[in-house]
């Protein structure tokens, strides 16, 4: 039997949906408008902005995808099709919709694949966002690609070196007053020299404050030193607190990837997330951040978006902020001191050692400790070295290799050795030993504890090892069976002159003890984080230059390129990879590809002083500088002169009340970037806010994280993928490949798993639109779901189902009528444009589809009894479909005898008169007691209520030969009668 030759199939919509994308593109239909600038609108428009009549705006955004060479599989566009569907209902109702895709384009797999092919990484990374835009664009995306983008374009580059530069040139202070009531901003370096000259700022108060070193050339000196400082001396000082900054800092070395890593791209084993190399604790100079100054804001700012609490949860974590004390303990007869920092400034007194983190300051250079052990060292303290110096050193060397979370296992034995160094305790004067041990971390707090092994239960498992004291200061219960107490309890073993803690609460002691450090020099209450500063620079090719040069004669003092030098271009070369080592090689250092090439490097600028000769920095920017603030630059994606026109970003991304944030209306994407991007994309905005570049003081007003599409895979006896869809299901629930018995997965979909579904193979098998039915049809939207390519003819025959309302099969002649529907089928539709619309609004789109799917069904019905649908009913649900479906739509809409496209025609609106029941059941009592139902209209007065009661025959009846004393009415549903 011939298929019917008018039938919506795969090739049918492969037709339409190109011709209608190709319209789509020529007309510009889903171009969004600015207020200002190259995209701005019409002059209409113009006056009805600057008279406040523009319509409503709405600025939606995907996390944007890596262009990989695989290309995309089906669980990617989940999340693309959802905001697509968001954007096309909001045009229907009326807003103008910034809505577009970039492409972060930077980053490490694209240098690999260059290293491995000799292909340029520009090359594979412009032909893999052409294809990967192809996919999108075949999806039927409504993207204004005007302002598409990837971070590797030329224009984008100089932007971000232009952030970048601004970042460089300030600083944060603390006390200066902010918008909304806030404390605290970042303010031009200029401005700090002005007042670190005038004596406006104390720099030693500032840098305590925000955990910064001093130059070596200002340890020592005071605050009096610094108004009559060399101009030379305050650049120095000042260059000190730049929010960009290069240090000499314990970083995250990888020697197989031959670069340093942020902790962040670290897993908790401690390898690299990308090739799975091992991870070692070196220092090196490298560029850092100092996103730690706006830990505060960062924190407190997330009460004001609309955020799932799961990531809002995930950031506080990763913040960590604690309030506490710093206290300082000297080191017993050198000129050396450092600095821990506690939350129970209380137990002090049960203080009975400290420990300095491996790759504390103090112990840079083990040669510093003493040659020989003090007298009365015990022999565990030693770790068998025959001095502190060579136990400390190569205690050093093994806790490099061990991994953060190796270091910190609760149930790892603590190891360690002793320093040979004594502390002064600074409330009672003791004597206590330092040691060095892994399970201090020197990212964390100040790299130093106060071990109370009382109090702390690693503390006490350390002081045990090590045949260390335990002084209990708070009394536990009398049950307690030994071992560190953690709970609460009345204050003991805590006096000394000047100060008796005993007797004392917690909190009450806490702030005594607190007090007294203060007013006696030995510490200051202080808020720690857990965040640290952001580590900025990877040795690797594929990635933004930094605008920055050095004079060979003070190659230590970064000088910034001027804006009219951006953007700064990598050169051409030949070999992209930076030099790996021994991925288990410890004792290396990077060596970057940028260093090789020495034309470049070696550049003749005029900075001001006449052309000289300077050096370029040859490191680069990490990927994530280019995803930091690419939603600034859809906004004005053409723009040259300024990163955003004010008026542009006020209008798309300004604060929608007094008092808010503003940021991105909805923001879609996985919740995989919960700590990284967003809190560094946070941190970028941030600083732009304070210098004045943005109206908005956060990226993205509305987060929401999609689900997953998931995918079976099937391993054979060797645990080896075979592909997906050639195993076989048998009878007996067990799974075969080519007669092989294999064993079923559940999990991930990629293409190493062998269980990835091209998109491509779902436009030619069904279609676009049948995919995008399925996708948003398989369950609510933040949940993960399993593909199924076998139920996705389902969604291909509810639009077959659609288009024969409107299309005849045989001869392809329109089947609906002009004719008024009937009452149901009115009210059927109706209640499904009342019910659509609502999921629609709460991204529902399941239960939208469901709802469709039974109005269909209603209408085929009435189809097959009378050889047409009412227009009535069907303009309407072509018009529910339209953002689900959008070729289709288009197409019907076009056949329906409309010239103009469905994308921009106003959503339909339900009538409330065909949203009520037609009849609803009053119950009728008497003496409280239920004697009699009957229907009535849902708007029936309580006159006529109480009237239809009245006259029934059964209520006269059971009220015969009695006295009617009153009878209470509460219309449409209960009337109760008392006799």
């Amino acid at each position: 039997m011939s298929e019917a030759p008018y039938r919506y199939t795969a090739a049918v919509a492969d037709e339409i949906e190109r011709r209608w994308q190709q319209r789509w593109d020529e007309d510009g239909t889903f171009h969004a408008d600015n207020p200002v600038g190259a995209l701005r609108g019409s002059a209409e428009s113009l006056e009805q902005a600057a008279a406040a009549t523009a319509p409503e705006k709405m600025y939606i955004m995907d996390m944007f995808p890596y262009p990989s060479g695989s290309g995309l599989h089906v669980g990617h566009p989940l999340g693309y099709i959802a905001t697509d569907v968001i954007a096309r209902h909001a045009r229907m109702m009326g807003k103008n919709v910034l809505y577009t895709m970039g492409y972060d384009a930077f980053g490490l797999p694209a240098e690999q694949y260059a290293v491995q092919t000799g292909t340029h990484p520009r090359t594979t990374t412009e032909a893999n966002v052409a294809n990967m835009r192809r996919q999108l664009h075949r999806l039927g995306l409504s993207h204004d690609a005007r302002r598409s983008l990837a971070t590797t374009d030329t224009d984008f580059v100089k932007w971000t070196q232009w952030i970048f530069l601004q970042i460089f040139d300030s600083w944060y202070d603390p006390e200066a007053p902010n918008a909304d009531g806030i404390t605290g901003r970042a303010r031009p370096i200029a401005e700090l020299r002005d007042e670190l000259r005038t004596g406006a700022v104390d720099p030693f108060a500032l840098a305590d404050r925000q955990g910064i070193d001093l130059p070596a050339s200002w340890v020592g000196r005071s605050a009096s030193d610094v108004t009559s400082a060399s101009d030379a001396e305050i650049e120095e000082l000042a260059h000190a607190f730049r929010l960009a900054y290069i240090s000499e800092t314990p970083v995250n070395w990888c020697p197989g990837l031959g670069t340093v890593l942020a902790n962040e791209e670290v897993t908790a084993e401690g390898r690299s997330e990308r090739g799975n190399f091992p991870v070692f604790t070196s220092r090196l100079r490298q560029w850092n951040m100092r996103i730690t100054a706006y830990g505060d804001r960062l924190l407190d700012d997330l009460e004001r978006v609309d955020w799932p609490e799961s990531i809002r949860t995930m950031q506080r974590n990763w913040i960590g902020r604690s309030h506490g004390a710093q206290v300082t303990f000297a080191v017993v007869g050198e000129d050396a001191s450092f600095d821990v920092f506690t939350t129970r400034s209380d137990t002090l007194f049960g203080a009975t050692f400290t420990v300095l983190s491996p790759e504390h300051a103090l112990l840079v250079d083990p040669s510093v400790l003493p040659a020989a052990w003090p007298e009365g060292t015990k022999e565990a303290w030693t770790g068998g070295a025959a001095s502190p110096r060579e136990a400390v050193a190569a205690y050093q060397a093994r806790a490099a290799a061990l991994a953060e979370d190796e270091r910190t296992a609760e149930d790892r034995e603590k190891s360690g050795v002793f320093t040979g160094w004594f502390a002064r305790n600074p409330l009672d004067g003791r004597e206590v030993p330092v040691f060095t041990a892994d399970y201090v971390l020197t990212g964390y707090g100040t790299g130093a504890i106060m071990a109370v092994p009382a109090e702390d239960a690693r503390d006490f498992d350390f002081a045990d090892r090590f045949e260390l004291p335990v002084i209990r200061t708070v009394r536990p219960p009398e049950d307690f069976e030994g071992g560190a107490w953690t709970g609460d309890g009345e204050k003991i073993n805590s006096a000394s002159d000047g100060l008796d803690l005993n007797g004392l609460t917690i909190d009450e002691a806490k702030d005594r003890a607190t007090a007294h450090l203060v007013a006696h020099g030995h510490g200051r209450p202080r808020t720690t984080f857990r965040l640290r500063d952001w580590l900025f620079s990877r040795q690797r090719y594929w990635g933004e230059p930094f605008p920055i040069v050095y004079d060979p004669a003070a190659p230590e003092t970064p000088i910034p390129l001027p804006e009219s030098m951006l953007p700064v271009d990598l050169p051409e070369v030949a070999d992209f990879s930076p030099k790996t080592f021994d991925p288990t090689d410890a004792d290396t250092e990077p060596q970057t590809p940028l260093s090789r090439a020495t034309e470049w490097v070696e550049v003749e600028l005029d900075l001001g002083e006449g052309p000289r000769t300077y050096l370029r920095e040859t490191n680069t920017m990490p990927q994530w500088a280019g995803s930091s603030w690419y939603h600034l630059r859809y906004i004005d994606p053409t723009e040259d002169e300024v990163l955003v026109r004010p008026e542009n970003e006020a209008y798309w991304l300004g604060p929608r009340e007094d008092g808010g944030v503003g940021g991105v209306d909805l923001y879609v994407g996985g919740q995989e970037h919960a700590v990284l991007h967003l809190l560094y994309a946070r941190f970028w905005h941030k600083v732009l806010f304070d210098r004045g570049a943005v109206s908005s003081q956060e990226p993205y007003h509305r987060l929401f994280n999609q689900g997953y599409i998931q995918a079976y895979a099937y391993t054979d006896s060797r645990g080896v993928y075979v592909p997906a869809e050639e195993v076989v299901a048998e009878s007996d629930g067990s799974f075969t490949y080519q007669g092989e018995s294999v064993t079923q997965e559940y999990g991930k979909m990629g293409k190493s798993l062998k269980n990835a579904v091209a998109p491509d193979d779902m436009y030619e098998e069904y279609g676009a639109d049948t995919l995008r039915v399925y996708e948003m049809s398989m369950g609510p939207l933040d949940l993960s779901r399993p593909w199924e390519t076998r139920a996705v003819v389902g969604s291909q025959r509810f639009l077959q189902r659609l288009w024969r309302l409107i299309v005849d099969e045989e001869s392809g002649a329109l089947t609906v009528t002009d004719e008024p529907a009937d009452l149901p089928t009115r009210q059927a539709t109706h209640r499904a444009i009342d019910g659509v619309g609502r999921d629609m609004q709460r991204m529902q789109f399941n239960t939208a589809i469901a709802k469709l799917i039974e109005l269909v069904n209603h209408l085929t019905k009435q189809l097959t009894a009378t050889g047409s649908a009412p227009r009535e009913a069907v303009e309407p649900l072509v018009l529910l479909v339209s953002p689900l479906a959008p070729h289709l739509a288009e197409e019907l809409w076009s056949r329906l005898g409309h010239t103009g496209g469905v994308s921009r025609v106003a959503y339909p609106v339900a009538d409330p008169e065909l949203l009520k029941a037609d009849t609803v059941t009053c119950v009728v009592q008497v003496k409280g007691k239920v004697r009699h139902r009957l229907e009535v209209d849902p708007e029936i007065s309580e006159t006529d209520l109480e009237a239809a009661v009245m006259a029934e025959a059964r209520v006269q009846e059971v009220l015969a030969g009695q006295t009617v004393r009153k009878v209470i009415v509460r219309a449409p549903k209960i009337v109760n009668i008392v006799v």
